[in-house]
């Protein structure tokens, strides 16, 4: 064979590969004319699984008219799609299919010139990237809502414990600027034993569990007097290789404005429970002044009689005048108490959480409506928790909360024939909470005016204001408590609080 022939035959071969080679490639390689048209030249048979052609109905058409309208000129407008590297264009971009949809294509083409520099044709090899792009799609729409959130979202390095990403919300909290390009870490964010006790263990539960979800104190150094707080660490592990955590998100919020108005709404609260301690006391004025008349006409009693006595010679030693004045004393002391507690119930208070016997205070409140007790014939039974429970809670608050509670179950009675009047005070401790009831044999309350009974305003007093149920319920919930009533309308009205014990609020 001549080396001519043997040259063509090598030719003609590897031009059998070529098209093997083509026309078994999962990507569509297609010729096309340097036309504005871009008519289809030649393709291989990938166009028909790709787009729903076969090759004889593509050849002789515009591929122009197969764009996207959007993407149509993405090569005449150097579009942010297109890229240019040694002579070859990579376009991506959405053309039309067989069936009318849409699919993303990404094309690397060449232009093939003559010896004169002349377009010929444009060689194009195209692959099917629509799943690529609709996840870039749904990342990039991810990025803009993190961008806009008003949540704090950080990324957060697993090992080193640095701030790789933070959206605007958190740079704006954080007082700094992107402009500015900071390193934040996450133990300079916490103080020491705020960053071992919480944040640390925080990390470890999401690493274990994939998330954790709780509420950790941020007060950003950079941006004094705002509040922000940690809600939520998710930690992102490595499924392609080991499926170590590869990094934490860490979702906050600040909370500036929530505390100011929960201050707000606190100071509020407190205004609103002193006036109802004052509007209480205003209502017990006759009580409370036979009460204390009480011991002041006995030490007049005391003192006449000494004086009579002396008077008349009866009294001959020392020790006859020392009883006399200790009975006195008895009787001062006594008013002294009653006024003490009375200015106790009623001053001006901030909020004080603080550890007191719940039982104890059961009893000192009735001693505050004895006389009201007296007057109305009622007698307070107790049954009291043997364990002596203790409450974590504003003192004064609960003494109100009960206050309300028991002087309405003695006006319950109004003229009733009962004597005397039972008035039960009870404290049981059920799991890691106190429940406390206050209990009367009154006629009860009618199922129309339970559902409203702890609105403001809702009285069936004469001359009450119905704040003291409203104020008592709002006591009860800001201490993450319950507070509700049950009564049948005739035999007697059972209320309950139900509070957390020490320790379990």
């Amino acid at each position: 064979m001549q080396p001519l022939e043997q040259e063509l035959q090598r030719c003609l071969q590897e031009a059998d590969r070529y098209r093997l080679l083509a026309e078994q490639s999962t990507d569509m390689i297609s010729r096309h004319t340097p036309t504005p048209e871009w008519t289809f030249i030649d393709v291989n048979p990938a166009i028909e699984r790709m787009l729903g052609y076969r090759a004889d109905e593509i050849i002789g058409t515009s591929g122009y008219d197969l764009f996207h309208p959007d993407d149509a000129d993405n090569l005449k407008k150097r579009a942010d799609s297109v890229r240019y590297r040694r002579g070859m264009y990579t376009n991506v971009y959405r053309f039309q299919h067989r069936d009318g949809h849409y699919i993303w294509l990404e094309t690397t083409s060449r232009t093939i010139r003559d010896e004169h520099g002349h377009p010929v044709e444009i060689i194009c090899v195209s692959r099917d990237v629509t799943e690529r792009e609709l996840a870039q799609q749904a990342t990039r729409r991810l990025a803009r809502v993190v961008e806009a959130s008003s949540d704090m979202i950080l990324f957060c390095n697993h090992r080193t414990l640095q701030l790789t990403y933070m959206n605007e919300t958190a740079y704006r909290t954080f007082g700094a600027e992107r402009e500015n390009l900071a390193v934040f870490y996450l133990n300079q964010l916490f103080p020491q034993d705020v960053l071992h006790t919480l944040v640390e263990p925080a990390l470890q539960h999401a690493a274990l569990y994939g998330t954790w979800y709780g509420s950790i104190p941020l007060y950003p150094a950079g941006n004094p007097g705002r509040i922000a707080e940690i809600r939520e660490i998710i930690a992102h592990r490595n499924r392609a290789e080991n499926m170590q955590v590869e990094y934490y998100s860490i979702i906050a919020r600040d909370i500036t404005l929530k505390r100011k108005a929960e201050e707000k709404a606190k100071r509020q609260q407190l205004e609103m429970a002193h006036m109802s301690r004052l509007l209480s006391v205003g209502e017990m004025a006759t009580e409370l002044a036979h009460e204390i008349n009480q011991p002041l006409a006995t030490i007049i009693n005391y003192c006449n009689g000494t004086f009579r006595r002396l008077e008349e010679g009866q009294i001959t030693e020392l020790a006859q005048v020392t009883r006399s004045m200790e009975l006195i004393s008895a009787q001062a002391r006594r008013a002294s108490e009653i006024i003490k507690r009375m200015r106790r119930f009623v001053r001006r208070t901030e909020f004080q959480r603080v550890s007191f016997p719940v039982n104890e205070t059961c009893i000192e409140v009735t001693r505050f409506l004895n006389q009201e007790a007296i007057d109305h014939n009622i007698r307070f039974d107790f049954d009291l928790d043997s364990t002596n429970p203790i409450l974590e809670a504003d003192r004064l608050q609960i003494e109100q909360v009960l206050l309300n509670l028991v002087r309405n179950a003695i006006e319950a009675y109004g003229e009733s024939d009962i004597n005397p009047k039972p008035v039960t005070i009870r404290t049981r401790v059920e799991g890691k909470r106190i429940l406390v009831s206050v209990i009367d044999q009154g006629p009860g309350i009618a199922s129309d005016q339970l559902d409203n009974l702890f609105e403001p305003f809702i009285t069936s007093k004469e001359n009450g204001l119905g704040m003291g149920l409203s104020i008592s319920h709002t006591i009860i919930e800001s201490h993450c408590g319950r507070l509700w009533v049950e009564s049948d309308g005739q035999s007697g009205t059972r209320f309950h609080f139900q509070l957390p014990l020490k320790g379990q609020a």
